[in-house]
């Protein structure tokens, strides 16, 4: 099935200083994604985790400073979102289907992210590409996000 014509694939990479057993086991630990995944701005709520291939999880970001101009996709505050584990290489690729939980046709339906690690010289080159990006998402402010994100991510890890 392809996507519609209206979504989009977001990509963002970064080499971060750590292995890729370490980034990995960052991905499926409640603790670890709460501390680093949530852009800048932004707080975890985890309200369900379960890191098996096929399990699922239910988070919530909340915006520190919710405005008019940025509201959220769930409630002025907040982004919640739904997630199921569909692939789990250990140590090299995650894939996860995510809907975030909404009344907002622009930022409904099913988005997949698949992470890929990869080791280089120094570290692991850390790759996140998102297919069938809603609408409503505005590729910059995806693009800085995932950038946040990474970064969060290798602050925790390096």
């Amino acid at each position: 099935m392809s996507a519609p014509a209206n979504r989009r694939t977001d990509t963002a990479s970064r080499m971060i200083a750590a292995s890729a057993h370490t980034l990995y086991r960052a991905y499926l630990d409640r603790d670890a994604i709460a501390a680093w995944r949530p852009p800048q701005g932004m707080r975890a709520e985890i309200h369900a985790f379960d890191p098996h291939e096929g399990g699922g999880y239910r988070m919530s970001f909340i915006y520190m400073q919710a405005s008019d101009e940025a509201p959220g996709k769930t409630t002025a505050h907040a982004d919640t979102f739904e997630g199921r584990f569909v692939e789990l290489i250990p140590d090299q690729r995650i894939v996860e289907h995510i809907e975030f939980i909404t009344d907002n046709p622009a930022f409904a339906g099913p988005m997949t992210i698949i992470t890929t690690l990869k080791p280089v010289p120094g570290g692991t080159e850390v790759t996140v590409a998102c297919e069938n990006v809603p609408a409503g998402i505005s590729e910059s402010d995806h693009q800085a996000g995932l950038a946040s994100s990474l970064a969060n991510l290798a602050s925790f890890t390096e």
